[in-house]
């Protein structure tokens, strides 16, 4: 893969059991998914790809504007890019299970991948995150039945209402995921360490075999 454009961390060779395709927000790089939610994780067993947005961001509306046709088009070229880097990791480690994660509009990114129905991670960590557009676009349900997905939220986050993330909650438990929604009170705009361990008991099931439990000390 192309280490220009993103940025490959964890286990290599052998050596990976899993791995995970982790997804920036707006303004940030795969050096703040580095810093901010890798750093944080105890998977050695885990090969990481961290996609880079070309323009610092993946489309420039804001996660609950409607969608109009540069929205669209903003997105498609996203969840076009993001797909084939999933695709090449996948092709340079056949058979190992992955999850997507992402972080904000990384995130949101992640759950309209899913929902386009695009070859399917094995598990799905969208850490704040809701669906982009509002409930009278026509948005695509096509997510498969069972996935698991982590999502997670904040009453008083800047980016991703609370009532946007909710929304979404019931747009994926509605498609029949298997879904796991925290509301973390007072949060600001970040992931507290609950999330980051969902994330990691995520990545250690699936390392091992297993399905993802989605289970935190919380």
């Amino acid at each position: 893969m192309n280490g220009a454009a993103g940025l490959r961390l964890g286990a290599a060779g052998s050596a990976v059991r899993a791995l995970c395709v982790l997804v920036h927000g707006r303004g940030q790089s795969p050096h703040d998914m580095e810093s901010h939610i890798v750093d944080r994780l105890s998977a050695d067993e885990v090969a990481f790809w961290l996609p880079r947005a070309p323009r610092g961001a993946w489309y420039d509306a804001r996660a609950v504007d409607p969608i109009n046709g540069e929205t669209a088009a903003q997105l498609k070229g996203s969840l076009d890019q993001l797909a084939a880097e999933i695709v090449a990791l996948r092709d340079e480690f056949p058979g190992k299970p992955m999850v997507l994660a992402g972080f904000s509009q990384g995130a949101c990114l992640a759950i309209e991948y899913v929902c386009r129905g695009d070859p399917a991670p094995d598990a799905l960590v969208a850490l704040t995150g809701c669906r982009v557009g509002t409930l009278a676009c026509d948005r695509p349900r096509q997510a498969p039945r069972a996935l698991p997905v982590y999502l997670s939220g904040s009453d008083t986050d800047p980016w991703i209402p609370l009532q946007a993330m909710m929304e979404a909650a019931g747009d994926l438990g509605g498609q029949g995921l298997r879904l796991r929604a925290d509301i973390f009170p007072g949060r600001a705009h970040e992931a507290l360490d609950a999330e980051v361990e969902i994330l990691g008991t995520v990545l250690a099931d699936l390392a091992a075999g297993r399905a993802p439990a989605m289970r935190s000390g919380r």
